[in-house]
C-alpha cells in the first residue's frame, strides 16, 4: 500500500509532500550572515565590536540587527541555478515550495521575492535560530503529514532525519553518505567546482609572477651565482606569494558586491558563490601566519618589509583604491616594495634608478589596468562613477595620456640607467648589447597601450603579458639581451 502511495505521489506533484528548501548554499551560493556581517564592517570596520556586543543576545539577534542596518544587494547574489530550476519548475507543477532557513526573515523574504514560486518563508525572526534541530523540530510540527527538504551543510542532518525525502545540494562524498543514512533521497545536485579548483583560483597564484621581482636586485647586484642568495631570495618568493594571496582573499571579500557588478570580476570565486566566504575567512590568518614565520626565518627587516606591504595592501584595498590617480600610484609602490624586499633578502646596495624605473613602468601599467576597466564600463553603455572605483566616463583620455606619458619615462629611465650604472657595473662582459633593451620596452609597451585603446586588453596587465604571445617573444628576446651582454664576451 504504501508503494502505491508513493506512485500517486510521483504521478500528481501536489500529492508529494512540500519541498523545503534551506536558503545559505543551497538557494543561493553564498550565506546571507556573512553577507551582512562585511558589509556592516566595511561601513566601519569598529562595528566588529557592536557585533560581539550582540552576541550576548543570542546568534538570532545579530542576524536581525545585520539585516536592519545593510543594504544588501538582493538581485546581484548569485543563484544555485540548478536548485532553482528544479524548485522553479516544481511549483510549476502545483507542488507547494517553501523556504526554511537560519538567516533572518527579512532577507529571507526579499529573496523569497525575487524567486517568485516560494509560497511561505520560514526563518530566524531575532529570538530563534532556525538551525539544525530548531529548524527540525519546527518543521516537523510545521508539517505533520511529512515533507521533504533540500540542504546543503551539516546542520541540516537532524533535519534530513525527519523528511520523507531528502535533497542533498552540492555535497562532498562523506557529507552524501552521511545524508543518504538519514533517509530516502530524492534528489542529488552534484558540485560543479570542488573546493580546491576554486580556492586555488582565489589565491591568484599567477600573480606570484610579479614577485619574481624580488630576484631582480640580486642578478642586478652580481649575486647571480651564490646559491645562498638564491635560496634566500625563493624563500622570500614564496612568504610573499603567500602573503599577497592572502591579501587578494581580503580584498575580494571587501569588494563582493563590486565585482559582481563588473564585466570579467563576477566570475571570481567568492563573488560567484563557488568558494564559501567561510573557508576564505579562515584561509586568510592562516596565510598571513605562515608568510611571517617564513620572513621570520629571514630576518627582521624582511619581516618590516612584508608588514609594510601588507599595510599598503589593506589601505589599498579598504579605502585608496577608490581614489583617482592615487590608487595606480599605490599600486606601482607595492611593486616597487618588491623590489626594496629584494634588496634586503640578498643584501645588495639599493639602486635609485631601478626604483625609479619601477615606479614610472608600473605606474604605466597600473594606469593601463584602470583604462580598460573604465574603458568597459563606458562600453557597457554605464554612465556615472564605476562601481568601487572614482573615475567617471569623461576620465578616459586622462589615463590614456597619463598612461602613456608613464610608459615613455619607464623608457627614459633605462636609458639613463644604462649609462650611469649599468655600464660601470663590472660583471657585465658585454654592456653595449644592454643598448637593445630599451627599444625592447618601448615596442611592448607601446603594444599594451595600444591594446588598452582598442579595449582588447585583459583587465590585468600581468596576466596579458602571460598569455600574449608577442609579450612572451619580446620578453625572451629581452632576456637573451641581458644574458648575452652578461656572459656574452666570456663565450667569445
Amino acid at each position: 500500500m504504501e508503494e502505491i502511495q508513493r506512485v500517486h505521489r510521483a504521478a500528481d506533484p501536489e500529492l508529494q509532500p512540500p519541498l523545503i528548501l534551506d536558503l545559505d548554499h543551497t538557494l543561493i551560493r553564498t550565506d546571507c550572515f556573512f553577507e551582512a556581517l562585511i558589509l556592516f564592517l566595511k561601513s566601519n570596520p569598529l562595528n566588529l565590536f557592536i557585533v560581539l556586543q550582540w552576541l550576548f543576545h543570542g546568534r538570532a539577534y545579530v542576524k536581525q540587527q545585520l539585516a536592519i542596518r545593510v543594504d544588501l544587494k538582493i538581485d546581484n547574489l548569485p543563484l544555485n541555478e540548478d536548485v532553482v530550476a528544479y524548485a522553479r519548475a516544481e511549483a510549476a507543477k502545483g507542488r507547494k515550495v517553501h523556504m526554511a532557513t537560519a538567516a533572518d526573515e527579512l532577507l529571507a523574504l526579499a529573496i523569497a521575492d525575487r524567486l517568485g514560486f516560494v509560497e511561505e518563508v520560514h526563518a530566524s525572526n531575532g529570538k530563534i535560530n532556525l538551525k539544525a534541530e530548531n529548524k527540525a523540530d519546527y518543521l516537523k510540527t510545521r508539517f505533520p503529514e511529512g515533507f521533504a527538504y533540500a540542504g546543503d551543510s551539516l546542520s541540516d542532518l537532524p533535519v534530513f532525519k525527519k523528511a520523507l525525502q531528502s535533497l542533498i545540494v552540492h555535497p562532498s562524498s562523506s557529507f552524501s553518505k552521511r545524508a543518504e543514512e538519514c533517509g530516502a533521497v530524492e534528489m542529488t545536485f552534484a558540485r560543479p567546482d570542488g573546493f580546491w579548483k576554486p580556492f586555488l583560483k582565489s589565491l591568484r597564484l599567477h600573480q606570484w609572477a610579479k614577485n619574481s621581482l624580488l630576484f631582480i636586485p640580486l642578478i642586478l647586484g652580481g649575486q647571480a651565482l651564490n646559491p645562498v642568495a638564491w635560496g634566500s631570495a625563493f624563500l622570500g618568493f614564496v612568504a610573499l606569494g603567500i602573503l599577497a594571496s592572502s591579501t587578494y582573499l581580503l580584498n575580494d571579500l571587501w569588494d563582493l558586491e563590486a565585482d559582481r557588478q563588473h564585466w570579467s570580476k563576477k566570475a571570481r570565486p567568492l563573488a560567484s558563490g563557488k568558494l564559501k566566504i567561510a573557508h576564505a575567512i579562515f584561509a586568510i590568518p592562516v596565510g598571513l601566519l605562515l608568510s611571517f614565520s617564513i620572513a621570520a626565518v629571514l630576518g627582521p627587516f624582511v619581516v618590516l618589509g612584508c608588514f609594510c606591504y601588507l599595510v599598503s595592501t589593506v589601505a589599498y584595498s579598504f579605502y585608496l583604491k577608490r581614489v583617482p590617480l592615487l590608487d595606480t600610484a599605490v599600486l606601482a609602490m607595492l611593486f616597487t616594495m618588491r623590489l626594496g624586499i629584494g634588496v634586503t633578502l640578498v643584501d645588495v646596495p639599493p639602486s635609485p634608478w631601478l626604483f625609479v624605473f619601477s615606479m614610472y613602468l608600473f605606474l604605466s601599467l597600473s594606469l593601463a589596468k584602470r583604462h580598460t576597466e573604465l574603458g568597459r564600463h563606458v562600453e557597457a553603455g554605464t554612465n556615472g562613477e564605476m562601481s568601487g572605483r572614482g573615475y567617471q566616463n569623461k576620465d578616459l583620455p586622462v589615463l590614456l595620456a597619463l598612461g602613456a606619458a608613464s610608459g615613455l619615462a619607464a623608457t627614459l629611465v633605462m636609458v639613463l640607467y644604462l649609462t650611469n650604472e649599468a655600464f660601470s657595473a663590472d660583471f657585465y662582459s658585454t654592456p653595449a648589447l644592454l643598448w637593445g633593451m630599451p627599444p625592447i620596452l618601448f615596442l611592448w609597451l607601446g603594444r599594451v597601450w595600444l591594446k588598452c585603446q582598442r579595449l582588447e586588453l585583459n583587465d590585468d596587465p600581468v596576466v596579458f603579458a602571460l598569455k600574449d604571445r608577442q609579450s612572451l617573444m619580446l620578453g625572451g628576446v629581452l632576456g637573451l639581451m641581458f644574458i648575452s651582454a652578461w656572459f656574452g664576451g666570456y663565450l667569445l
